[in-house]
This record gives structure tokens, C-alpha cells and sequence, in this order.
């Protein structure tokens, strides 16, 4: 082989490691791209929702043609309320924005990002809530780096230690963007 063609083997080769190295290892490719998420409200267990509700709470009048004296009536479905809210902001040279807030039936807790999130994207992006000393909760890996979504938060999760939401790039460990959790 000539030394011009070994070259261009080993240019091509190098090129090839390269492109491995930056899509396949560093996932550079999600810089570029967005994926947009829209959850809604979350799934609580109770069957409680935080979507707005129907301003006619008042029974109908077939709705109270339908009970009787011998009936118990219907239990109401358990409300949801707004624990904890915050607003996200971008730390280093990412950009990171929108509203969270912490949703409870009184027996689940969910993290919902609002329909407003939008981060920036990269490769392995976690949602933390993070307390002052540096310990964390994982909720697990961020659905989409734009819309709303929603992480259950586990029951033994303390909200005055862990005030701080966090999307967290765990491959480069490096931080996004954070939103101090407060009283709404």
C-alpha cells in the first residue's frame, strides 16, 4: 500500500472513532435535538386530579331524581393541593425555565413541571430534588426537555430537606437548571 492510501485508511478511521466518541459515548446529538412532552395533570391512586375542575359541583336534577333515601350518598373524590412551587433557573451556560410545583392528595406527592419547562437538552438529564448538604432524590431520568410532566415523589421524601429541584446531567455531572421549592 502507498503511503497516500494508508493515510486516507487511517484519516477515515480516525473520523469514525470520532464520530462514535462524540454520538455514541458523549450523545452529543441531543444538543440539537427537542423532545417535547405534554403529561397533564398526574395519576394519583385516590382518582383525585389537578386538572381544573367542573364549576358545577351542585348535583343535577337527574343526579337527585337518582338518589334515594335508602342510597348513601357518592363519596367525594379526594382534592388535590399545591404543597410546594418554584421557579426553574439556568445554571453555567445552560438555560432552564418555567414553573414547578409539588401536587399531594394527602397520600401521593407528585413533582409536576408546567406546561411553560423548557431546558435545555442533553445526554442522560436526571430530575433531582436536592437538599442543602448535596444529598439527592433521583425521580428519574427528564422525559423531555420541553412541556409538562410528572415524577412521583416517594413518601418518605422530607420537602424541608429536600427544597431543591434539579435537572442534573448525571454522565458529565454537571447542573442545568434548579428551582428552590417554597410554600405557595
Amino acid at each position: 500500500m502507498n503511503k497516500k492510501a494508508l493515510l486516507s485508511v487511517g484519516g477515515l478511521g480516525f473520523l469514525a472513532v470520532a464520530l462514535f466518541l462524540a454520538f455514541g459515548v458523549f450523545g452529543v446529538h441531543t444538543a440539537f435535538i427537542d423532545n417535547e412532552v405534554s403529561e397533564g395533570g398526574p395519576q394519583f391512586d385516590s382518582g383525585a386530579t389537578a386538572a381544573p375542575a367542573d364549576d358545577s359541583n351542585e348535583p343535577s336534577e337527574a343526579d337527585e331524581e337518582t338518589n334515594t333515601e335508602n342510597e348513601e350518598p357518592a363519596q367525594e373524590p379526594a382534592s388535590v393541593e399545591t404543597e410546594k412551587q418554584g421557579s426553574f433557573t439556568s445554571l453555567k451556560n445552560y438555560s432552564v425555565s418555567g414553573e414547578v410545583s409539588v401536587l399531594t392528595d394527602g397520600n401521593q406527592r407528585f413533582l409536576a413541571l408546567g406546561e411553560d419547562f423548557n431546558s435545555s437538552n442533553g445526554p442522560d438529564l436526571k430530575v433531582y430534588l436536592r437538599s442543602e448538604s448535596g444529598e439527592f432524590v433521583n425521580l428519574g431520568n427528564l422525559k423531555g426537555n420541553i412541556g409538562d410532566q410528572n415524577y412521583e415523589i416517594p413518601a418518605d421524601t422530607d420537602l424541608d430537606d429536600f427544597s431543591t429541584v434539579e435537572i442534573w446531567c448525571e454522565r458529565f455531572s454537571v447542573g442545568f437548571g434548579e428551582a428552590a421549592l417554597t410554600n405557595p
